[in-house]
């Protein structure tokens, strides 16, 4: 009840002109930058930082907060329409959002059904932080390399191998995708690998030129070759009501959103994860239950599952962020710098303290989740219309936005030879049938999996032991290892009649 108090009166201060205003402008602009491919959250937050100077801490804090948890719904605009994750939580709604867009030609649907989902995990999110925040910081400070490392390998091995359509290309992609990643300065010693004499790939391969070509410009290949075709939206769907989702939807969409919602808050709050490993790990999971559809052919339940769970992240990480004073990601690293920058201390003692800016903050995420929601309904119509645009037309349009993006990110050269060869890449892979979402994973995990197992291995004195003696990782071991000889078992057990094959019900 205390708590419930306290978030009455977190509203009381959220409900002023000057706030609310911030808010509505944060929830805004967050969209636009989170469907604009190349910019994301991190450099967003970081560019708008200096508009808060002159606003006072909760008001200043309020706009950024609204401004992050709203560019987790507009990654998924680019990625459904265009299959160009605005950011990289959105990759995964891409394998379901952009078919469903285009193939079933439900394309208001899949925006609702993303926008729906993302609502849906960001309250459970918020509701999970408002009554356990300081604790669930508190568990995600157990978390330690051993720990990430544990978890880091669960989530690599159930993606890797059930995203691929069979676990030997689902190795297969994942061994491409850390090898990829290897490219650059070694995590902890800094000396460079595998830049082969090139000064631009001592920095490594760059994150989000890679995403927008493997997965954006292969897109655009793929349209050269069928150019004479064009995508067209039914008039009836670029209405409000014609983008509507059923019932028989909602009861679709509701599991795997209320599961990825409290999947996607204990992920955001451990350190260094993020919305994208929750992403992912909301698509893993879905894997295991029931699908009316094939993932990756537009099921409602993928878009429902990666959406919740990335949006749940988002309003997670503000636990560590405030109780602790450890952000979980680069976006979380800005807005603790910003708090420091006004003057207040990140820290169990922040909701004492200062009880106004905490409780107005956490307040203040409540009505951004409902204002974007309300928002992002209401420009489907618009969104929605790029569908009807000749392919002719589409391609130098997604090149252009790919090309800019790609620049951005470097402002080099450097990040559009990135896209373009990730681009080749990436067509070949659909040419050959293969998915491209292993590969991604893996590049994503890669770095924080060996910057934490070689940091184990570094306490442990090169011992496997360490591993086995921790309570947590133990358990994901275990997990680790039950998916490993179930996946090896699968065929076993379907040859048996003991269990389905992968392509009913999934």
């Amino acid at each position: 009840m205390e708590n419930i108090q306290l978030l009455m009166h977190g509203f009381a201060v959220l409900f002023t002109v000057q706030n609310v205003g911030a808010m509505a402008l944060g929830a805004v602009l967050g969209l636009i930058v989170g469907a604009m491919p190349g910019i994301g959250s991190l450099a967003g937050v970081a560019l708008l930082l200096p508009l808060t100077y002159r606003f006072n801490p909760t008001t200043a804090i309020i706009m950024l907060g609204a401004l992050y948890y709203a560019n987790m719904y507009g990654g998924a605009f680019s990625a459904i329409l265009l299959n160009i994750p605005g950011d990289s939580p959105a990759v995964m709604t891409a394998l379901d959002g952009y078919p469903m867009a285009t193939v079933r030609k439900r394309p208001g649907q899949a925006l609702l059904t993303s926008n729906i989902s993302s609502f849906i995990g960001g309250l459970v999110g918020m509701v999970i932080l408002t009554f356990t925040g300081p604790a669930l910081a508190n568990f995600g400070l157990r978390f330690g390399p051993v720990e990430m490392t544990a978890l880091l390998l669960v989530a690599m091995t159930s993606i890797g191998w059930l995203v691929g359509e069979n676990p030997t290309k689902g190795l297969l992609l994942t061994a491409f995708g850390i090898l990829l990643a290897c490219v650059g300065m070694d995590t902890l010693s800094g000396s460079p690998r595998y830049e082969f004499g090139n000064i631009y790939l001592l920095g490594g391969i760059s994150f989000t030129p890679f995403v927008i070509g493997i997965v954006g410009f292969a897109q655009v290949i793929k349209l050269m070759e069928e150019r004479s075709l064009q995508v067209k939206a039914a008039a009836d769907k670029l209405t409000l009501r014609g983008s509507m989702v059923t019932r028989h939807d909602l009861k679709r969409l509701l599991p795997p959103a209320l599961r990825s919602g409290v999947l996607g808050t204990f992920v955001g709050v451990l350190p260094g994860a993020g919305a994208t490993t929750a992403s992912f790990m909301g698509y893993a999971a879905q894997k295991s239950f029931k699908s009316e559809e094939p993932l990756g052919s537009g099921a409602i339940e993928g878009i429902a599952a990666c959406e919740s769970a990335n949006n749940a992240a988002a309003a997670g990480a503000f636990a560590p962020l405030l109780a602790l004073g450890i952000p979980g990601s680069g976006t979380g690293a800005v807005l603790l710098g910003g708090l420091m920058m006004w003057g207040l201390n990140p820290g169990p003692l922040l909701f004492v303290n200062e009880p106004d800016f905490a409780w107005g903050l956490i307040a203040s995420l409540f009505l951004a989740n409902l204002v974007t929601l309300l928002i992002a309904w209401g420009v489907i119509p618009f969104l929605i219309k790029i569908l009807s645009v000749p392919t002719r037309l589409l391609i130098p349009c997604i090149t252009v936005i790919c090309v800019v993006g790609s620049y951005s990110t470097s402002n080099s050269m450097y990040g559009v030879v990135v896209m373009f060869l990730s681009g080749i890449v990436g067509y070949v892979l659909q040419k050959a049938r293969y998915s491209t979402a292993p590969v991604l994973l893996a590049f994503v995990l890669a770095p924080m999996l060996e910057s934490n197992m070689r940091k184990s291995f570094i306490i442990s004195r090169g011992s496997l032991g360490i591993f086995f003696e921790k309570p947590i990782s133990l358990t994901l071991l275990v997990v680790l290892s039950a998916i490993v000889l179930f996946t090896a078992a699968r065929p076993l057990l379907v040859r048996a009649g003991l269990l389905k094959s992968k392509g009913a019900g999934q």
